[in-house]
């Protein structure tokens, strides 16, 4: 600090106070070659200087004998005044005994009457100066300027620091505040600050009372190190109802809070705290309660999740990602027939094994990932329809999802018909299917999206139709080629009446839409028999075939072939 104040030629300001001129313009001399120096002639000029704001000081050399306000008082002031603690004062008296008395009322050092040896005085200023000024970066890196909470990176090492003395049950404890970047917009950053402040108030008296340590983590993020506890619902309250004091109401303040209760000392305190955001975080979509505690086995999910996401590119890059296909039969004929297939991805993974789906495509649909997985099934899925296509002398159209963040891709018809010329196919041989919760989320962006896919020849299956979530005038606007029966209607249709009326009700709708159904998870013959008796076209399920890789569903082509023949 002090050589780059020098390099600057920046002077630091100091002010002299004393009532004799002559001992003002002995220092003044001595210290105005390497210091900006101010005089004050009693104690209540100087405060008037340094609270007026007008210049800022580094040092305060301040006799303690001097009519108006004395030099004792003006110290006591100014270490009660957090806008003047922060100032370094060496006392000038010729008293010894009050030299003592004055390093206990807060002088920082003193030098004695008469003034001699210039040279040690300037040495004992910077000396003061610099100290100070060090000081002052280290409790701006130790503490949040606006909460006066610890910041994280101290946070973390006064724990390590506690740990070596006390061996105590401990909570690690996270507090969120719910879309605080709202807060801020609609009431003002302002409000958002008091609320911080206000939380932080809440926290360092926690923590006092509980010998914890508390910090500000990020914007609205606070953590507390906290004496385990039985009760943290207890705590809980009593945080929302100290909130009652800021101006906004309290309920329109959301504070999530995840707890890791006695925290296992083998792992870090890093990870203690990983844990408790996690619970904190699991939170989000979830308004029944403000609380929730640190779980095991949770967190194995969470890792277990993690890795999919991490691995999934490799993965893609590698093909261990594999395609799978399941037949559709047309069964109103004399024999059912192998008309098309249902592409369905399977992941073989290089550690896990066999994926299942239902874990890893919730999970990508939930983060945007699935996107790329969906690029891959229709990458893949065109390139087998075309390899059946020249080694068997058929085309056998197979089905690819395209999921809701497909329908908001710019370049989505560009993609899929730049995948339909690379395989030289058209596009009648590869069907797409819309989940049907998709119709609800942008119907005039759905709408223009399938008119201009079928305009390009593409045919549009609605995918689980019957899960809940279009209306029947969405059905009249939204063009479709054919309804995909929800399969959870199908599995209980001979065993509830009532999901057998739904199915009854899809078959009305394909008729008056005058578009075909597909049935989906048919398992059973009796199943297929009703199914055909009330009009279904088509069916999918493991009655005739599960999804099998390519290899494998070749063998239902030569099979489809030779019945034909015959």
């Amino acid at each position: 600090m002090e050589r780059i104040l020098k390099d600057r030629h920046i002077k630091r300001k100091v002010l002299v106070v004393d009532d004799e001129s002559i001992n003002r313009e002995i220092l003044g001399n001595m210290l105005q070659d390497g210091y900006d120096v101010a005089y004050a002639q009693n104690g209540q000029e100087a405060l008037d200087k340094l609270k007026s704001g007008e210049e800022t000081f580094s040092l305060i050399l301040l006799d303690l004998l001097m009519p108006v306000m004395d030099g004792k008082e003006v110290l006591k002031i100014c270490r009660e005044d957090p806008a003047l603690s922060g100032i370094p004062v060496i006392v000038l008296t010729q008293e010894k005994e009050a030299e003592v008395d004055s390093i206990r009322a807060g002088a920082d050092d003193f030098i004695s009457k008469p003034y001699s040896m210039p040279e040690v005085i300037r040495a004992r200023c910077e000396r003061i100066i610099d100290l100070y000024e060090k000081k002052s970066l280290i409790d701006s890196a130790q503490t949040d300027p606006l909460t006066g909470l610890y910041s994280s990176e101290f946070f973390f090492e006064y724990i390590k620091r506690l740990e070596k003395y006390d061996d105590g049950a401990m909570d690690a404890i996270v507090m969120d505040i719910e879309h605080f970047h709202l807060i801020n917009e609609i009431y003002g950053r302002d409000e958002g600050d008091r609320i911080l402040e206000k939380i932080a108030d809440i926290l360092k008296k926690e923590a006092e009372d509980s010998f914890g340590i508390a910090c500000r983590f990020a914007a609205d993020t606070f953590y507390l190190y906290h004496s385990a506890m039985e009760d943290h619902g207890a705590l809980v309250d009593r945080i929302i109802k100290e909130m009652g004091d800021v101006s906004l109401s309290p309920a329109k303040i959301r504070l999530r809070i995840g707890v890791n209760r006695a925290v296992d000392r083998n792992e870090t305190p890093q990870l203690w705290f990983d844990h408790a955001k996690y619970a904190c975080d699991g939170l989000r979509r979830d308004y029944t309660g403000n609380l929730a505690y640190y779980d095991s086995r949770l967190n194995d999910r969470h890792l277990y999740q993690a890795k999919l996401i991490h691995d999934i590119d490799r993965s893609i890059e590698d093909h261990d990602f594999v395609v799978y296909f399941q037949p559709k039969y047309g069964i109103q004929g004399d024999r059912p027939q192998l008309r098309s297939a249902e592409a369905l991805i399977r992941w073989k993974h290089r550690e896990l094994g066999m994926t299942s789906p239902g874990d890893f495509i919730p999970l990508f649909e939930e983060n945007g990932l699935v996107q790329k997985l969906d690029r891959f099934v229709w990458e893949e899925a065109a390139a087998q329809v075309a390899a059946w296509k020249e080694k068997f002398g058929i085309t056998i159209p197979v089905s690819v999802n395209v999921s809701r963040i497909d329908i908001y891709d710019p370049k989505l018809e560009e993609r899929l018909l730049g995948i339909i010329e690379k395989n030289s196919l058209t596009s009648k041989e590869l069907y797409l299917e819309i989940t049907e919760s998709a119709y609800s989320d942008d119907a005039a962006r759905l709408i223009e999206v399938v008119k201009n896919l079928r305009e390009k020849g593409f045919r549009i299956e609605m995918d689980d139709f019957g899960s809940g979530y279009s209306s029947l005038n969405m059905l009249t606007t939204i063009p479709i080629d054919v309804l995909k029966m929800d399969m959870k209607f199908v599995r209980n249709m001979l065993k509830d009446e009532k999901s057998l009326k739904l199915c009854e009700l899809v078959m009305d709708i394909s008729r008056f839409l005058e578009v075909p159904v597909v049935a989906e998870g048919v398992e059973e013959k009796a199943q297929l028999d009703r199914l055909k008796d009330m009009g279904c076209e088509i069916i999918q399920g493991f009655y005739f075939s599960k999804p099998l890789p390519a290899e494998e569903f070749e063998e239902l082509i030569i099979k489809e072939k030779s019945d034909s023949v015959s």
